[in-house]
């Protein structure tokens, strides 16, 4: 029997009806990739719990996020919100802000003391996780929903890693990380505090654990081999950081120059100032285009009255004075000296070059394989050449980030649980990617995106939050904002375009399916959907 197939790509965004004698292509419900899901390093279902959100559903909401991030109220204030960047509503005038919505169910989540739901029974394996920052929290977390029993050994006085060393806390207040901590020892994990782990195949065998995970954090300063003779007071930005984090609060003088051009540079700097440091400035070798800081890490440290000076390295210090050079930006955007030499003054100096982790430890580990900068190779499966023993995080060459390193995390649980029963995971296949032209949207905009509220530049004299959150109808209205990008919300829209009557309604949360019987394959539907959600498709036909 001879079939002929219109060979018309399923994504073709110029469709053209197909009613006639025969009908060569139909529609089909299909649900394709949102952006934000796409660009999350978490891995989280942005639109899923987002539309759960707009329903006023915060728990379904709460439960489906933490379905793949256990800390929504810390990363709603610390992650850099890629999700934001690729959201097609920016297309149309703004971004939703999802981490503002995230925040709202974390700390809904925290005021209600909603529990975290665990998955499966106990599987009677032991895991072992080095390091309790954003990947061994992660992983723990993942861990103990499949069923693992999980200890956490973490060299520090307190959980959290560089979640609470390293970001101040006017970004990221300690009562919310401590209780979304308390949220996940709430499911069985132990967290062991000052247990430092010297001896990893030792502390394996000790513990009698199935698995090991090594999640350790870069808490290590970058050092430069600057001169310096009779010098100001010169330390790390990741020490001053975590003493100030520790309830220390360290003398820096009137003038702080701060050399880096990071992120962590920029909290430094406003750490500096509300340590009572009349003038703090940063002191960066390239210029603003080149510098690794976000943008907005940049505005806000001017906003609270961080000089910045870019184009400059130093050269040498001597007593109270720098001496520094003038650079220039080549061609490919290098820095190069000019032999321009400037003298500026300090009393403390403080050095954001980067952090390394401390792994020298692993070193010692046969069959373990580390990088001179400290982090370890591991395959696709996170493991390293040890069987059972992982790697995530700050530990493995990837961009460095919170969401990063809570998306390793599971990712780490994922391939442990299957390495524990004897499996692997197969990889996964993603629906493609919907872009904005693939919208059918209004030509209209009705809702401006909800601004959460800031601390006066001149109220910020302590480390008290400067962020406010969204009221519950504030988080609600934001969360109607998303255009459900490749996901069917049953706006009803092809219902009422279908010409033929060919499309059965199923009920509240049903959807929709066709009556084929009907459908002449106008696709009146798939122009009307406002979310690409229907797909025109080869029709194979018999003759």
């Amino acid at each position: 029997m001879l079939k002929r197939t219109d060979m018309t790509p399923a994504l073709d965004l110029t469709a053209k009806p197909g009613a006639g004698p025969i009908r060569t292509r139909k529609p089909v419900y299909q649900d394709l990739l949102p952006p934000c899901n796409n660009a999350c390093p978490a891995g989280e279902d942005v639109q899923a719990w987002l539309a759960l959100a707009q329903a006023g559903r915060y728990r379904a909401a709460w439960e489906t996020l933490v379905a793949d991030n256990p800390l929504p109220a810390t990363h709603g204030r610390v992650c850099y919100h890629p999700c934001e960047n690729a959201c097609n509503r920016g297309e149309l005038d703004a971004a939703v802000s999802i981490h503002a919505v995230e925040r709202f169910l974390g700390d809904r989540a925290i005021a209600e003391g909603w529990p975290l739901p665990l998955c499966a029974p106990a599987s009677g394996k032991r895991v072992l996780v080095v390091g309790a920052g954003p990947c061994g929290l992660s992983a723990a977390y993942h861990l103990a929903r499949l069923g693992h029993t999980v200890e956490i050994h973490e060299a520090g006085p307190v959980a959290g890693g560089m979640l609470h060393f390293g970001i101040p806390a006017y970004r990221l207040p300690r009562a919310q990380l401590a209780a979304e901590v308390a949220h996940i020892e709430g499911l069985g994990v132990r967290i062991l505090l000052d247990r430092k782990v010297a001896d990893l195949v030792a502390a394996r065998e000790a513990g009698g654990f199935d698995a090991v995970l090594v999640a350790i954090g870069a808490q290590i300063s970058h050092h430069v081999a600057i001169p310096a003779r009779d010098a100001a007071r010169v330390l790390d930005a990741v020490s001053l950081l975590r003493d100030v984090s520790a309830g220390e609060r360290p003398l820096l003088g009137r003038r702080v120059v701060v050399y880096g051009g990071g992120n962590t540079a920029m909290d430094a700097a406003r750490t500096a100032r509300r340590l009572g440091a009349e003038e703090a400035l940063i002191v960066y070798r390239r210029d603003r285009a080149h510098m690794p800081a976000h943008e907005f890490e940049a505005d806000e440290a001017m906003a609270e009255g961080v000089k910045i000076r870019w184009l400059t390295t130093i050269k040498e210090i001597a007593a109270a004075a720098l001496t520094v050079e003038r650079m220039r930006i080549d061609a490919d955007g290098r820095p190069q000296p000019t032999g321009e030499i400037e003298t500026l003054s300090a009393d403390a100096v403080v050095l954001a070059l980067g952090q390394d982790s401390d792994s020298d430890f692993l070193r010692r580990v046969p069959g373990l394989s580390v990088h001179s900068d400290g982090t370890v190779i591991v395959g696709a499966d996170m493991m390293t050449g040890v069987p059972g023993i992982f790697a995530g995080g700050d530990m493995v060459p990837s961009p460095r980030s919170v969401t990063v390193a809570v998306g390793h995390g599971k990712k780490a649980a994922q391939h442990i649980d299957a390495w524990l029963h004897g499996a692997s995971l197969a990889g996964t296949e993603h629906a493609p990617v919907v872009t904005f032209p693939m919208l059918h949207l209004p030509v209209f905009s009705d809702a401006d995106p909800a601004a959460q509220r800031e601390l006066p530049v001149t109220a910020r004299d302590d480390f008290s939050e400067i962020m406010a959150g969204l009221s519950e109808a504030e988080a609600r209205r934001e969360a109607q904002r998303c255009l459900s990008c490749g996901v069917c919300f049953e706006c009803d829209n092809c219902y009422a375009a279908c010409p033929e009557d060919a499309i059965v309604k199923l009920g509240p949360g049903n959807r929709y399916r066709y009556d084929y019987a009907r459908c002449t394959g106008c696709a009146a539907c798939f122009e009307q959907c406002p979310c690409h959600a229907i797909q025109m498709t080869p029709e194979t036909v018999e003759v």
